[in-house]
This record gives structure tokens, sequence and C-alpha cells, in this order.
């Protein structure tokens, strides 16, 4: 290879390298952001229970990552199905329910746990009704706002994902900004299947940030070949 052709070479090869660099500490970033946001979420976890319809006025933040109880009555009338889920390989949907707050006019959204379906859309949910007054247990997270895309099938509604805008709109009573995941426990029907509490993992970023520190070593290390082929 002419010199020429063999520095232009070995420029790209320095520049692909410095961007892995680049999206390694972009990893390495990310990876921070995931220990203090866990941090944050275990520190919260270890507070005691707040009971929701008490009149306590917390925002949907503050009661994020937070043991949260409540008492009322499942409206099943108004449930909502988020299909596409899976639970230990398993695909089907997301039971949430309304709970008509005992101590006032509002509700909350409880996600009562996962139901089996072939296609994860259709799920015989009708048979599942918890009627009377519960007491729920569980884990508050904020609800987002937008991209629930309701779809229509078979005389039922399923959702992608909650909207709490859109279901603000749906409901006929005021709605809590946070859903509530409904606890494991033995006194409860085995379906929904109950989900336990998401574990606080630091995810894929370092190895990803690892891969691409191998992947610029290994530009480099071309680049070095490259030069000490032209000397040859």
């Amino acid at each position: 290879m002419s010199p020429l052709p063999r520095r232009l070479t070995l420029l790209a090869l320095l520049l692909v390298a410095a961007a892995f660099v680049r999206l390694g500490f972009w990893q390495l970033s990310r990876l921070e952001e995931r220990r203090a946001a866990n941090r944050a979420a275990a520190a919260a976890r270890a507070e005691p229970p707040r009971e929701l319809g008490t009149g306590g006025d917390w925002t949907a933040e503050e009661l994020n990552e937070r043991w949260v109880e409540a008492s009322g009555e499942f409206d099943h009338e108004h449930e909502v199905v988020i299909r596409g889920q899976a639970f230990q390989g398993t695909p089907g949907v997301w039971v949430v329910t309304p709970l008509r707050l005992a101590r006032n006019d509002s509700a909350v959204l409880v996600l009562r746990g996962f139901v089996p379906a072939a296609d994860a859309v259709r799920a015989d949910v009708d048979s599942l009704r918890e009627p009377g007054t519960v007491r729920v247990h569980g884990l508050a997270t904020p609800i987002p706002s937008g991209g629930g895309h309701p779809l229509a099938h078979a005389g039922r509604t399923t959702w992608a994902r909650l909207d709490l805008a859109a279901l603000r709109r749906r409901l006929p009573y005021p709605l809590l900004p946070v859903l509530v995941r409904q606890t494991p426990d033995s006194g409860l029907p085995r379906s929904p299947h109950r989900l336990p509490a998401p574990e606080l993992n630091e995810g894929p970023h370092l190895s990803y940030a690892v891969q691409w520190f191998a992947f610029a070593a290994m530009a480099i290390a071309f680049g070095v070949l490259v030069v000490r082929g032209g000397r040859g």
C-alpha cells in the first residue's frame, strides 16, 4: 500500500477508535445514572408504606418506588388489559384494574398481575374478578402520558401501555397519577399471577462499555498493523 492510502486508512481507523471510546464513556455515564437511580429507589423502598386515599396530596414523583397501601373496591367494568407482555418466557397480558378508594371519590390503578395468552393479546379476564372490599399492598410507579394506543379486537380493547391522559379522559372519576404493582401474597387468588417488584440491577451498560473499548483497541491494533505493513 502506498503512503497516502496507508495514512488515510490509519486516520480512518483512529477516528473510528475515537468514536468507539466516546461510546464506551457514554455507556459508563449511563451506568452511573442507573446506579444513582437504583440508590434512590432502594432508599424509597426502605421507607414505611404510605396509605393512599387518606388526604395525602403526594405527587407521582414523591410516590415513585414507594410501597403503598390502599383499601377499596375494584372497578372491573373499566379494567385495562396491557397486551404484548411476557413472564418467564410465556406470552400474555397484564391486568390493570382501577381501585375505587374507600375514603374518597378517586381511584388508583392496580396491576393485579399476568395472564398467559398465546398471542399476547386475547386473554379471558372476565373470570378473574375480585368482588367486595379489598386491601392492596404494592409498589407505586408514575404513569406516563402518551403512547397508549388502544386497540379494539373481538369486542375487547387492549393497550400497548398505560396512558395517564387518555385514561383520565375515559374514567368517570379522578385517577391518581401512579400505578400500584400489587405484590404476591398467599391469600390472593392464583390468577392473575402477581408479579414481584422489579429488580434493581445495573443493566447491560458496563458490558456494553467494555465492548466499545475492545472495539477501539481492535481498531488501533489494526492501524498499527497497517503502519508496520507499510514499512515492510
